[in-house]
């Protein structure tokens, strides 16, 4: 791994910017620094599209919704939707997790990890189990045993599951990662992103990294083209996807070592720093 000041280390001329929203490009409280919305809005106009790909469903985007240029997409819920911001995060493509396996799903934790609680992400919002913790932001959420979350009177007319989230208070963050995934490898995919022990389950294969590369072969951009960065183990399957990638100087150890660089922090502007050193080569190379 290179460090984000060697110069051999940056694309030419990227076709592609691929960033994680917390602990990557937001600031710890959740701000999106003037510097960086000034490198956001510089790549676009050198003709380098952005792409948000982030753990967060599409009703959390606000926070970056007014930075999102030209298509106006981001990959929402750790690859499970593509969402049109300009259009107030209209759902473009649905990647679910089917039921049977959430229940499936359900059902291994518990026996493996007794104390596991859920909550079911839907397309239309998330509901969760009593001893789950609450989600502030969605009051109007369902409360009841994941069993009942996932139940449809026939299959196909509930809404399209999301992902199915995990969280157990007892266990360490990637202790029941690696417990999950052993219990759940032929039903889902199991990542994190939460400081906590809480897991988010999308469908087999469905990954921030698996979208990324359907979107980015809609529009014939390479691997190779695209420059990507994160800081948790959701990033790590997109890290090593892209042909460069970051991780923040607050990442995860594993994160570090799946990347083929490192940034400074997040809250020193880390994507920003990355993204003007792209801009001065690209700028250099055209003169």
């Amino acid at each position: 791994m290179t460090s984000a000041t060697d110069p051999r280390h940056l694309p030419a001329t990227p076709r592609l910017i691929a960033t994680d929203l917390d602990g990557t490009l937001l600031r710890d409280d959740k701000s999106v620094s003037e510097r960086t919305i000034a490198a956001l809005a510089a790549a676009e106009e050198a003709g380098i599209e952005v792409f948000f790909v982030t753990g967060r469903p599409a009703r959390w985007m606000d926070v970056v919704s007014d930075h999102v240029h030209g298509h106006g997409l981001a990959i929402c819920a750790n690859g499970a939707a593509v969402v049109d911001l300009h259009a107030g995060g209209r759902l473009l493509e649905v990647r679910d997790l089917p039921r049977a396996n959430a229940l499936a799903v359900v059902t291994a934790l518990r026996a493996a990890a007794p104390g596991t609680s859920f909550a079911v992400e839907l397309t239309t919002g998330i509901h969760y189990e009593p001893d789950y913790p609450p989600f502030h932001l969605d009051p109007g959420a369902t409360v009841a045993a994941a069993e009942k979350l996932l139940h449809e009177p026939q299959p196909g007319e509930g809404a399209p599951v999301l992902k199915l989230l995990a969280h157990h208070s007892e266990l360490t963050p990637d202790g029941f990662l690696a417990l999950a995934r052993a219990a759940t490898a032929d039903l889902a995919s199991v990542t994190r992103s939460s400081p906590t022990a809480l897991l988010e389950i999308s469908g087999l294969g469905v990954s921030k990294a698996s979208t990324l590369a359907l979107c980015c072969a809609e529009r014939g951009i390479s691997a190779d083209e695209v420059v990507a960065f994160g800081d948790m183990p959701n990033d790590m399957e997109m890290l090593t996807w892209a042909g460069t990638s970051y991780a923040m100087g607050n990442a995860h150890p594993d994160v570090v070592a799946a990347a083929s660089g490192r940034t400074v922090a997040n809250n020193d502007d880390g994507v920003a720093v990355i993204i003007e050193e792209i801009l001065t080569r690209h700028a250099r190379a055209r003169s």
